[in-house]
């Protein structure tokens, strides 16, 4: 069933389109650091408003500090592999769509999906029209991450581009999911393969499922609820378990 069509009070609205044509402007314009406009969004996203730092608490200046992207540290910061000055070029926006999403306002879908769809590009190697991505995604470095047109990632998706990743038109991929594309050998967990992984259009990661690196989800395809899939997955093949077989082949319409 497609999604309805909501709105916001007129005033509301307004707001809205002003805030994110506004941003957008002061991110991307280059009359201002980006990290600066971040750290000035955030402080009014959690505080609603400017202050003087001094009059703060020590552990409220700890958090204000760490408003600016410059202040602080993310996971894929420390792996080797990282391309450190693309991942510094998108190191802004990244911490912005992750405050965002953790901020008062980013359970509000109606600008969610907005501020989201503002920010891929600027983030990722590639974004079709119409993304779709609702709260708490995740992923490692983003420049290696491409997305089709009218893709849809739900909830608390991760998607581990360090190898890179390859999502095709019509993509969904459903809450919980992982997409992988390194891994480490069992050995020595210090040595990791980056493998690229491929999801084909119109195929659907659903609940829970896993995609191990290096994998090509075929066009069309399903990955049921839990599977982890260790091998490719044919087109329109539906595929479940642990590891994750054919159950059913769909038949492909005209």
């Amino acid at each position: 069933m497609p999604y309805r069509n909501l709105y916001a009070l007129r005033e509301a609205q307004s707001d809205f389109d002003e805030f994110i044509e506004k941003l957008q402007v002061a991110l991307t314009d280059g009359r201002r650091d980006p990290n600066t406009v971040v750290q000035d969004t955030l402080r009014q996203l959690y505080f609603g408003g400017n202050f003087t730092d001094a009059d703060l608490p020590l552990a409220v200046r700890a958090l204000v500090h760490s408003f600016d992207p410059r202040n602080v540290t993310t996971e894929p910061e420390y792996y080797a592999d990282i391309d450190a000055a693309l991942y510094a070029e998108r190191k802004p926006f990244i911490w912005l769509w992750q405050m965002f999403d953790r901020s008062p306002l980013g359970h509000n879908a109606l600008l969610g999906h907005r501020m989201r769809r503002m920010l891929a590009p600027l983030i990722f190697k590639r974004v079709g029209k119409n993304f779709k991505c609702w709260n708490f995604v995740e992923w490692s470095f983003g420049y290696n991450l491409s997305f089709g047109d009218n893709v849809v990632v739900h909830r608390h998706v991760l998607l581990d581009d360090r190898g890179g990743i390859e999502i095709g038109d019509n993509v969904s991929i459903s809450d919980y999911a992982n997409i992988y594309s390194h891994s480490h050998d069992i050995d020595d967990i210090q040595q990791v393969s980056n493998c690229a992984t491929t999801v084909g259009e119109s195929a659907r990661i659903t609940y829970h499922a896993t995609v191990l690196a290096g994998i090509r989800i075929g066009e069309h395809a399903m990955v049921g609820t839990g599977a982890v899939v260790t091998r490719d997955v044919e087109p329109y093949h539906i595929a479940l378990g642990i590891p994750a077989k054919t159950v059913k082949v769909k038949t492909p319409k005209p």
